[in-house]
């Protein structure tokens, strides 16, 4: 092992503290927004400050991935901290919005390394068992965030104001480095040769921040100009760093259980992610508006999150099959959105929670279950390139189910009201369907065998 028990275990909580961190900082804003425009005078931008942050979240994660293969989980995640404090100060001291929008673009760096190296420190560090018994503690992170974040956010805006949102960022940023910098391992002797791709970095940011442009920024993705600019760019970029980039080592994909597995993710990101956006709107048009009624179905997404984590933290150390796991999170996931399809026709409360509820575990099962899968078949100088490659997919395959899943409904129905969510849900379903097909067969019991060294 790299290191003994204490040190793993403070490590453990130093990336788990950053992870709550960078992900916390995806929603803790959205509440405080009219605060904000108000007082910068944004006006239209300010929808800038959530979308910066998530676009350079997710085309980052490619590049710490390989940044901590190359010199050391600790470097990536000493990095990854220094950039989430000083894009923190930058928004907390900003004058105005652009000079807030830059501050969340490097929020968002920093945000990305913290989710990546997480998962590749935890996949160098622990072997399967362990992998599997701490999932539950990053799914509740996850939970922890989208539900406690926005509400948090409100709070902390209204009683200090907007700018306390990322001062109190600091004083949780020293204690995770300290953490962290007590327990991750520094650079491996068989890491890989070479230096970081440069090139290709630049060419997947400019084909990442196209195209999440596109899904996060309505008035971009409705505009004759500036549509069919990000497009090409975001193929064009696309199409060079395939061709030419070294960031990612092409033996990975050889491995056609962790091609699957990509394929799998990404399509559960449409269907899981991309619905995240519209869940809200369904909660109130079957709860007619009830505030109290919506809070309690939310809650019934984020417990079914949390309830199969735990299941899935008991039973898969004694049915270890990540890839059936996998497939079941799949076919759980296509119930869940089905019935809440089916529920906003019927009315049936009942109908909608058992969904959400389904759908909440189905994301845990998914997550869990690839991400240990691809944890376990990475070799451990490439951990972090793999898990690169693994939140990406899952990322930006939200981000492109936000916008498809919503450009669908409007064309086949005109908005988002009854009809038009029904599409969307549908439509999600139909893309976990393709993930259970698409997801890895069964291969040889010993599929996932993390190595620590």
């Amino acid at each position: 092992m790299h290191t003994n028990q204490r040190t793993r275990t403070l490590a453990f909580a130093g990336v788990l503290l950053g992870m709550l961190l960078a992900q916390l900082d995806l929603t803790v804003v959205v509440t405080a927004l009219p605060l904000i425009g108000a007082e910068l005078d944004a006006g239209p931008a300010v929808a800038g400050v959530t979308a910066a942050s998530l676009l350079t979240t997710t085309v980052s994660t490619p590049v710490h991935g390989r940044f901590g293969d190359l010199y050391g989980r600790k470097a990536a995640f000493v990095l990854s901290i220094v950039l989430l404090a000083a894009g923190s100060t930058w928004c907390a001291v900003a004058g105005d919005i652009g000079s807030l929008i830059a501050g969340r673009a490097v929020q968002g760096l920093g945000a990305g390394g913290l989710i990546v190296g997480a998962m590749a420190a935890l996949g160098e560090l622990f072997d399967r068992t362990e992998l599997i018994r701490r999932q539950g503690w990053q799914v509740a992170v996850g939970a922890v965030a989208s539900l406690a974040g926005p509400p948090a956010g409100g709070l902390v805006a209204d009683a200090f104001g907007w700018r306390w949102l990322f001062w109190f960022n600091l004083p949780l940023c020293v204690v995770s480095l300290v953490l962290g910098m007590a327990g991750l391992p520094g650079r491996r002797a068989d890491r890989p040769a070479g230096r970081l791709d440069l090139r290709g970095s630049a060419l997947l940011a400019v084909a990442g921040a196209a195209a999440t442009a596109l899904g996060t920024v309505p008035e971009l993705a409705r505009s004759p100009l500036w549509t069919p600019v990000l497009a090409v760019a975001a193929v064009v970029a696309g199409y060079a760093f395939a061709r030419t980039q070294t960031l990612i080592p092409r033996r990975i994909f050889a491995d056609a259980v962790v091609v699957r597995s990509v394929l799998a993710t990404t399509l559960a990101g449409v269907a899981l992610y991309g619905t995240f956006t519209y869940v809200s709107l369904v909660i109130t048009l079957g709860v007619r508006g009830d505030p109290s009624a919506a809070g309690l179905l939310l809650l019934a997404m984020t417990g079914g999150s949390l309830l199969v984590s735990s299941c899935f933290a008991v039973l898969a150390r004694r049915w270890p099959r990540m890839t059936a796991w996998g497939r079941w999170g799949c076919l759980t996931g296509v119930a869940g959105l089905a019935l809440i399809a089916v529920s906003i026709h019927t009315g049936g409360v009942v109908l909608m929670a058992a969904g959400l509820v389904l759908t909440g575990g189905s994301f845990m099962l998914v997550v869990s279950a690839y991400t240990v899968l691809a944890q376990g078949r990475a070799a451990p100088a490439e951990m972090g390139a793999t898990m690169g490659v693994f939140t990406f997919a899952r990322q930006a395959g939200g981000v492109a189910g936000t916008t498809v899943l919503g450009w669908l409904a409007l064309l086949v129905t005109g908005g988002f009201e009854a009809a038009g969510l029904t599409v969307v849900f549908g439509a999600a379903a139909v893309a976990m369907v393709i993930a259970a097909t698409c997801s890895p067969r069964p291969v040889t019991a010993g599929e996932v065998v993390s190595s620590p060294s």
